[in-house]
């Protein structure tokens, strides 16, 4: 598939697969910011894009971000009428400040097809095994 990727800001990098066959595209902060603990903020990445109906996207954590700093991504999912600019929005739940800086990898976008629905309302929904069980509900966590 091919996406349409408009540069918004001089310091945007164009989202890429680290390797072969990777899932995610890294995406890259366009500014530099010191992320206190607790503090969330979110970063431009300087880009739009264009993809089909049909599909989605989704901002997803950098696995080193969270093991070795506590940054984690706060939601983020794109829909493929979005011609906006793409950010993230990075929460620091470690115990030290961490500095961004401009051109660093801070996240992953997941392009994915999406079944678009049509809701119909119910009196009943059909059993399941699970039924109404939630967290928890197979054993010990």
């Amino acid at each position: 598939m091919i996406i349409k990727f408009k540069k918004l800001n001089k310091n945007a990098k164009l989202p890429s697969y680290a390797h072969p066959g990777d899932v995610g595209l890294d995406l890259f902060s366009c500014e530099t910011y010191t992320l206190n603990p607790g503090d969330r903020h979110i970063f431009s990445c300087g880009f739009a894009l264009e993809f089909p109906e049909g599909y989605g996207a989704i901002v997803k954590d950098k696995g080193s971000l969270p093991f070795h700093a506590g940054l984690h991504v706060m939601g983020g999912v794109f829909d493929a009428g979005y011609r906006g600019e793409y950010n993230v929005n990075l929460i620091n739940l470690g115990a030290t400040p961490y500095n961004i800086e401009v051109g660093q990898k801070i996240a992953q976008l997941v392009i994915f097809p999406v079944a678009i629905v049509e809701l119909e309302e119910a009196d009943e929904l059909t059993t399941s095994s699970r039924g109404e069980g939630k967290l928890g509900s197979t054993g010990k966590f």
